[in-house]
């Protein structure tokens, strides 16, 4: 029953013998179903079967599945032909299982779905019918558009009783050992067997988190935004490596989710747009378009699935606003006297504070600078230089010993120095 692919897995439950076989285990299951939470699922089912855990209860709250068909089918199969009884509640209240996901859950042993929760929506099943339970499968067309509480889940039977906790389902489940205790005034049942909970491991766990819409929509954002930034700066500072990481996130998580492509193109062009006229310090046509294509791009991102609309204002107000009036006031402070003029640094004598063929960074009066050698003249690490120009966000530099003469010497009619 386990496959090779997931026989090496880090075990995710404690070893056999710690565990009782009177304990039943139960998975929290949030968020979408990607490769994540599948791929723990596997791996969750397999140290339960080997443990002899007396069930494994999957408690959902998830409202679609974004994994392959076939990555689906092959985990409904796991699921359907697990040598442990497993069961699916959704809950708390106020939970859904829709979609693919309540078709996942259609391969279980017993579903039941708490007060305030909704199950259906299913779609066009992708499941081979023969994993599905009988009961399912009568209501499949009912629900394929529709969904419906938990009393309407009874009705249709495919749930036998009312669990309106997680306790009130596991209480009744086969093998559960419970008792009556008469101590009180009133007679209660309290559980014998053990309830264990298991919840995604901290890295799944962020990486799950990740690839949720809203994450991937404003990580990509703001890394895009933080990399702009970063061209504007000397050197690589916290802005690029955290921009950069952010990036990196953001493009994880739209690659998982179902995006359509132009839209994240509309994306990228709207900060490339802005790109344009930060450099120029002044919002024109390239911030309209620019503009433009964050509002289409952000609203049409995802397909099939949509994001808050607190999320899309943050997203497009955030942005709009640190582009068009925000980063060009940063850059302004980052190169402080240049509003009035940068004339007085040429002729400044500066460190070069790395190795430079081409390019590197410079420090004049201790601040750092990005720099453009002169002629391209080799300069070695802490060799003392001088701003010979300056061109853009450029100093125009040439080593202090043996450089040509000030341009603007040059440029007066002053003889160059004899050979």
């Amino acid at each position: 029953m386990i496959s090779p692919a997931r026989a090496e897995s880090t075990p995710v439950v404690p070893a056999q013998d710690s565990l009782d076989p009177s304990v039943f285990d139960v998975f929290q299951m949030s968020g979408l179903l990607d490769d994540v939470v599948a791929d723990y699922l596997e791996r969750l089912i397999e140290e339960t079967e080997r443990a002899g855990s007396g069930g494994l209860v999957l408690q959902v709250n998830s409202s679609e599945a974004v994994i392959s068909d076939e990555r689906l089918q092959a985990l409904a199969r796991r699921i359907h032909g697990a040598e442990i009884p497993i069961y699916a509640w959704v809950g708390p209240s106020g939970s859904a299982a829709h979609g693919k996901v309540a078709q996942l859950l259609a391969t279980t042993d017993e579903i039941a779905v708490s007060v305030g929760s909704s199950f259906g929506n299913v779609g066009d099943l992708v499941i081979d019918d023969e994993l599905l339970s009988t009961e399912f499968r009568a209501v499949a067309e009912t629900l394929r558009d529709r969904t419906v509480d938990e009393e309407s889940v009874r009705d249709f039977g495919l749930a036998d009783r009312d669990s309106p906790t997680i306790a009130f389902f596991v209480l009744d489940l086969p093998g559960f050992e419970s008792e009556i205790d008469t101590s009180g005034d009133e007679a209660v049942r309290v559980p014998i067997s053990g309830i264990r909970f298991w919840k995604l491991p901290l890295f799944d766990g962020w990486m799950h988190t990740f690839a949720s819409p809203p994450m991937a929509y404003l990580l990509f954002l703001i890394g895009a935004g933080l990399l702009i930034f970063e061209l504007y700066t000397a050197g690589v500072g916290i802005a690029g490596v955290l921009g950069a990481g952010c990036f990196i996130l953001g493009c994880y998580g739209l690659e998982v989710l179902p995006t359509r492509p132009w839209a994240v193109a509309l994306l990228v062009i709207s900060m490339l747009g802005y790109a344009v006229d930060v450099q120029t310090g002044v919002s024109q046509a390239w911030s309209v378009i620019a503009t433009v294509c964050l509002v289409a791009g952000s609203l049409f991102l995802y397909d099939g699935m949509g994001i808050s609309i607190i999320t899309l204002l943050a997203g497009i107000i955030g942005v709009s606003l640190s582009m068009i009036s925000g980063m060009p006031a940063m850059i302004r402070t980052r190169f402080g006297t240049p509003t009035i003029g940068r004339e007085w640094m040429v002729g400044s004598i500066g460190d070069a504070a790395e190795d430079m063929k081409k390019e590197g960074v410079v420090l004049v009066d201790g601040a750092p600078w990005k720099a453009r050698v002169n002629r391209t003249t080799p300069i070695a690490k802490g060799d003392s230089v001088r701003v010979v120009a300056i061109e853009g966000l450029y100093l125009e530099i040439e080593p202090e010993e043996g450089g040509a003469r000030d341009y603007r010497e040059l440029r007066n009619g002053d003889p160059e120095p004899a050979d």
